[in-house]
């Protein structure tokens, strides 16, 4: 079955529509293969995804009671089953990997948030990942933490792919780039194939709205409303900016002819969490050739019912989008430092869902041993 009607729209933009969610339940319904044949490209994954997928249902228990059987603990057992389910995902997208010639058709699993701000165990950890689901279309996650640019450019350099998180701010975002670029010389000086390393930029949008609305409430004039739900998308148009500066650069166009691909804008935290604003909000004004938009299902299915027309709403806005964040700064919010304490509370979330996550598995992994004693 062809894409059609607003995701179709989307595609023929240069939009590629990527699933942001993961579970068993889906792999093993084939609710997966579903959705790419209504025109998903992509899946990503995170910490509090998989915690959601493994505490609702029954999907992993038999799992479960093989790891248990074999002594594994709880880090092996959440290894094996995160890494499981994303091969099985990667198989399922592979078709599109090959379609596309390795631009799409990618899964992401993203390396333990304990480590977010340890440079050298976020290397280990994304090594171990990649060697283990063992498919060329599979991007490993590391956060754009201060302590994550180093480690971006490193495993980078070893030829694997890679999805750059919680990226909030423009500063950030460069630092994202140079570590990018840093991570495809150090590979093709090490004699890589660049052309299978692949990568994309996760900014996040919704969280920034978020953040900032409350603050413009607080300030109670008709300036501050008249802002509100316009800073994320303003940030995120700015970002797309920025891409543009350094996929122009002299840099990179020496990479792009040795093979490269560059690394896309992909905005992540596409929902809509006010009611108050068009649930496709987030989709229809990002519409830009050359970008990902990861989306939650429920985003997903109101995008497939009444997405927009599909038009280009990134091109030409620059200064437009300056002069709102300047007008924010004017009212006496500072960006950079929404931008920062988003950055924190990412991490601490994810870290939060981690240990939700390793709760739950010790907890499956408890219930399956007991099991098998009162069966002997």
């Amino acid at each position: 079955m062809a894409p059609s009607g607003p995701l179709a729209r989307l595609t023929d933009a240069g939009v590629a529509v990527w699933l942001d969610d993961l579970s068993r339940e889906r792999l093993r319904t084939g609710n997966l293969a579903d959705l790419v044949e209504r025109g998903v490209v992509g899946v990503t994954t995170n910490p509090t995804i998989f915690a959601t997928a493994i505490a609702a249902g029954d999907a992993y228990d038999e799992q479960l009671r093989e790891l248990a059987a074999q002594g594994a603990d709880v880090d092996a057992a959440v290894f094996a089953i995160t890494t499981d389910d994303v091969r099985e995902a990667a198989d399922v997208l592979r078709p599109v990997y090959d379609r596309t010639d390795g631009v799409d058709g990618r899964v992401s699993i993203e390396v333990d948030p304990r480590l977010a701000h340890d440079t050298a165990a976020t290397v280990e950890s994304a090594k171990a990942l990649w060697s283990t689901v063992g498919r060329p279309n599979v991007f490993i996650k590391i956060p754009a933490t201060v302590e994550g640019l180093p480690a971006i450019t490193a495993v980078l350099a070893e030829g694997i792919s890679v999805n750059v998180t919680l990226i909030f701010s423009l500063e950030r975002y460069r630092g994202v780039l140079d570590a990018f670029v840093a991570g495809l010389e150090a590979a093709r000086d090490a004699g890589h194939d660049l052309a299978p390393i692949g990568s994309v930029a996760s900014f996040f949008v919704s969280r920034v709205d978020t953040a900032i609305d409350p603050r413009l409430d607080e300030l109670g004039t008709p300036e501050a409303a008249a802002l509100r739900g316009r800073a994320a998308i303003a940030n995120a148009r700015l970002a797309y900016g920025v891409y543009e500066e350094v996929v122009a650069s002299e840099r990179w166009q020496a990479l792009a002819a040795a093979g490269a691909h560059v690394q896309r804008p992909l905005w992540a935290s596409t929902g809509v969490k006010d009611p108050a604003y068009p649930d496709t909000l987030y989709v229809d004004e990002l519409v830009v050739a050359g970008v990902v938009n990861t989306m939650p299902e429920k985003t997903l299915d109101a995008v497939a019912d009444h997405g927009g027309d599909g038009h280009d709403t990134v091109t030409g806005t620059q200064d437009e989008s300056a002069a709102l964040l300047d007008r924010l700064v004017a009212l006496g919010i500072d960006v950079d430092d929404v931008a920062s304490h988003l950055e924190a509370e990412g991490v601490e979330k994810f870290e939060k869902s981690w240990g939700e996550l390793l709760a739950k598995v010790d907890e499956g992994l408890r219930g399956a041993a007991d099991g098998a004693a009162g069966d002997r």
